[in-house]
Protein backbone atom coordinates (compact mmCIF):
# COMPACT_ATOMS: atom_id res chain seq x y z
CA UNK A 1 0.00 0.00 0.00
CA UNK A 2 2.33 2.61 -0.71
CA UNK A 3 0.90 4.88 -2.80
CA UNK A 4 -3.08 4.26 -2.99
CA UNK A 5 -4.31 7.49 -3.55
CA UNK A 6 -1.81 8.70 -6.18
CA UNK A 7 -4.33 8.27 -8.90
CA UNK A 8 -7.58 9.39 -7.44
CA UNK A 9 -6.80 12.85 -7.05
CA UNK A 10 -5.77 15.25 -3.77
CA UNK A 11 -7.85 15.83 -1.30
CA UNK A 12 -6.67 18.93 -0.21
CA UNK A 13 -9.02 22.00 -0.10
CA UNK A 14 -9.85 23.80 -3.72
CA UNK A 15 -7.91 27.37 -3.55
CA UNK A 16 -10.69 30.22 -3.61
CA UNK A 17 -9.93 33.19 -6.28
CA UNK A 18 -8.60 36.43 -4.40
CA UNK A 19 -10.73 39.69 -4.64
CA UNK A 20 -9.26 42.35 -6.57
CA UNK A 21 -7.46 45.12 -4.82
CA UNK A 22 -8.01 48.53 -4.73
CA UNK A 23 -5.64 49.93 -7.61
CA UNK A 24 -7.58 47.01 -9.89
CA UNK A 25 -11.34 48.15 -8.48
CA UNK A 26 -10.21 51.92 -9.29
CA UNK A 27 -8.45 51.25 -12.57
CA UNK A 28 -11.52 49.57 -13.53
CA UNK A 29 -14.02 52.68 -12.41
CA UNK A 30 -12.13 54.89 -13.85
CA UNK A 31 -12.22 53.19 -17.42
CA UNK A 32 -15.89 52.73 -16.89
CA UNK A 33 -16.35 56.75 -16.11
CA UNK A 34 -14.43 57.31 -19.13
CA UNK A 35 -16.42 54.98 -21.51
CA UNK A 36 -19.32 56.63 -20.13
CA UNK A 37 -18.18 59.92 -20.54
CA UNK A 38 -16.94 59.42 -24.00
CA UNK A 39 -20.70 57.90 -25.11
CA UNK A 40 -22.01 60.72 -23.77
CA UNK A 41 -20.58 63.05 -25.62
CA UNK A 42 -21.33 60.79 -28.75
CA UNK A 43 -24.63 61.18 -28.26
CA UNK A 44 -24.63 64.85 -28.07
CA UNK A 45 -27.66 66.28 -29.77
CA UNK A 46 -27.77 68.39 -32.83
CA UNK A 47 -28.99 71.28 -31.66
CA UNK A 48 -25.55 71.84 -29.82
CA UNK A 49 -23.11 74.13 -30.79
CA UNK A 50 -19.82 72.80 -32.70
CA UNK A 51 -16.74 72.30 -30.82
CA UNK A 52 -14.33 75.60 -30.78
CA UNK A 53 -12.09 73.79 -33.58
CA UNK A 54 -15.02 72.81 -35.79
CA UNK A 55 -15.42 76.45 -36.84
CA UNK A 56 -16.43 76.51 -40.09
CA UNK A 57 -17.39 79.35 -43.28
CA UNK A 58 -20.28 77.80 -44.57
CA UNK A 59 -23.93 77.14 -43.14
CA UNK A 60 -24.25 74.96 -40.14
CA UNK A 61 -25.00 71.15 -40.62
CA UNK A 62 -29.04 70.46 -42.13
CA UNK A 63 -30.66 69.28 -39.24
CA UNK A 64 -32.33 65.61 -38.64
CA UNK A 65 -35.27 64.89 -41.25
CA UNK A 66 -38.04 64.82 -38.47
CA UNK A 67 -36.36 68.95 -36.99
CA UNK A 68 -37.22 69.71 -41.09
CA UNK A 69 -40.18 68.24 -41.34
CA UNK A 70 -41.55 70.48 -38.66
CA UNK A 71 -42.15 74.02 -40.04
CA UNK A 72 -42.83 75.32 -36.37
CA UNK A 73 -39.15 74.20 -34.86
CA UNK A 74 -37.00 77.52 -34.52
CA UNK A 75 -34.29 76.95 -37.25
CA UNK A 76 -30.58 76.33 -35.75
CA UNK A 77 -27.59 78.72 -34.93
CA UNK A 78 -25.09 78.80 -37.59
CA UNK A 79 -21.45 78.48 -36.45
CA UNK A 80 -19.39 81.32 -36.60
CA UNK A 81 -17.38 82.25 -39.93
CA UNK A 82 -13.26 81.97 -39.71
CA UNK A 83 -12.16 85.60 -38.85
CA UNK A 84 -15.09 87.04 -38.04
CA UNK A 85 -16.44 87.60 -34.05
CA UNK A 86 -20.00 86.85 -32.49
CA UNK A 87 -21.67 90.27 -30.88
CA UNK A 88 -25.24 90.46 -29.39
CA UNK A 89 -27.07 93.17 -30.31
CA UNK A 90 -29.77 94.57 -28.77
CA UNK A 91 -31.94 96.50 -31.08
CA UNK A 92 -34.47 99.71 -30.24
CA UNK A 93 -37.29 97.65 -31.84
CA UNK A 94 -37.45 93.71 -30.93
CA UNK A 95 -40.41 93.45 -33.11
CA UNK A 96 -37.43 93.35 -36.08
CA UNK A 97 -36.49 89.94 -34.47
CA UNK A 98 -39.77 88.54 -35.49
CA UNK A 99 -38.41 88.71 -39.00
CA UNK A 100 -35.26 87.59 -38.84
CA UNK A 101 -34.03 84.44 -39.10
CA UNK A 102 -29.95 82.73 -38.58
CA UNK A 103 -28.79 82.79 -42.73
CA UNK A 104 -30.26 85.93 -43.28
CA UNK A 105 -28.11 88.98 -44.13
CA UNK A 106 -28.63 92.51 -42.12
CA UNK A 107 -26.81 96.06 -41.97
CA UNK A 108 -26.53 96.87 -38.56
CA UNK A 109 -27.32 100.44 -37.90
CA UNK A 110 -26.43 102.08 -34.75
CA UNK A 111 -27.81 106.01 -33.28
CA UNK A 112 -25.01 107.16 -30.61
CA UNK A 113 -26.91 108.37 -27.32
CA UNK A 114 -27.75 111.93 -27.70
CA UNK A 115 -28.00 112.16 -31.53
CA UNK A 116 -31.45 112.00 -33.88
CA UNK A 117 -32.69 108.66 -35.30
CA UNK A 118 -32.35 109.95 -38.72
CA UNK A 119 -28.89 110.60 -38.03
CA UNK A 120 -27.93 106.75 -37.74
CA UNK A 121 -24.31 105.25 -38.77
CA UNK A 122 -23.86 102.09 -40.83
CA UNK A 123 -21.88 100.03 -38.78
CA UNK A 124 -21.83 96.50 -40.62
CA UNK A 125 -22.98 96.32 -43.90
CA UNK A 126 -24.54 92.58 -44.72
CA UNK A 127 -23.53 91.20 -41.22
CA UNK A 128 -24.60 87.54 -41.18
CA UNK A 129 -27.13 86.65 -38.50
CA UNK A 130 -26.01 83.76 -36.15
CA UNK A 131 -28.72 83.55 -34.23
CA UNK A 132 -31.94 85.13 -32.69
CA UNK A 133 -32.53 84.57 -28.98
CA UNK A 134 -35.51 84.95 -27.47
CA UNK A 135 -37.04 86.92 -30.08
CA UNK A 136 -40.49 86.31 -28.80
CA UNK A 137 -39.60 88.13 -24.94
CA UNK A 138 -41.20 91.15 -24.07
CA UNK A 139 -39.06 91.44 -20.83
CA UNK A 140 -35.76 93.00 -22.88
CA UNK A 141 -33.80 89.90 -22.65
CA UNK A 142 -34.40 89.12 -26.70
CA UNK A 143 -31.13 89.83 -28.62
CA UNK A 144 -29.77 89.14 -32.27
CA UNK A 145 -26.37 86.95 -32.61
CA UNK A 146 -24.29 88.70 -35.60
CA UNK A 147 -20.93 87.56 -37.11
CA UNK A 148 -19.10 90.34 -37.04
CA UNK A 149 -15.54 91.89 -38.39
CA UNK A 150 -13.22 92.67 -35.39
CA UNK A 151 -13.13 96.34 -36.11
CA UNK A 152 -17.04 96.41 -36.42
CA UNK A 153 -17.46 94.85 -33.25
CA UNK A 154 -14.90 96.95 -32.09
CA UNK A 155 -16.84 99.83 -33.17
CA UNK A 156 -20.02 98.36 -31.90
CA UNK A 157 -19.48 97.70 -28.35
CA UNK A 158 -17.28 100.41 -28.33
CA UNK A 159 -20.64 103.07 -28.70
CA UNK A 160 -21.58 105.58 -25.81
CA UNK A 161 -24.60 103.45 -23.52
CA UNK A 162 -27.98 104.32 -24.32
CA UNK A 163 -26.85 104.34 -28.17
CA UNK A 164 -29.89 102.38 -29.81
CA UNK A 165 -29.25 100.05 -32.60
CA UNK A 166 -31.42 98.98 -35.79
CA UNK A 167 -31.24 96.45 -38.94
CA UNK A 168 -32.26 96.98 -42.47
CA UNK A 169 -32.90 93.17 -43.71
CA UNK A 170 -31.07 92.14 -46.99
CA UNK A 171 -32.97 89.94 -49.50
Amino acid sequence: MANVGADTGSLRPMRRPRLPGRATLLRAALVAGLLGLAAAVLQTPSGCPPPAGGRSAGPATPPPAEAASDPAAPPAALPLPDGAVGVPIRLAEPAALAVVRPGARVDLLAVPAGRQAGDADLLAPRALVLDVVGAGATDGSSALYLALRPEQAHRAVGLPEGSRFAIVVRG
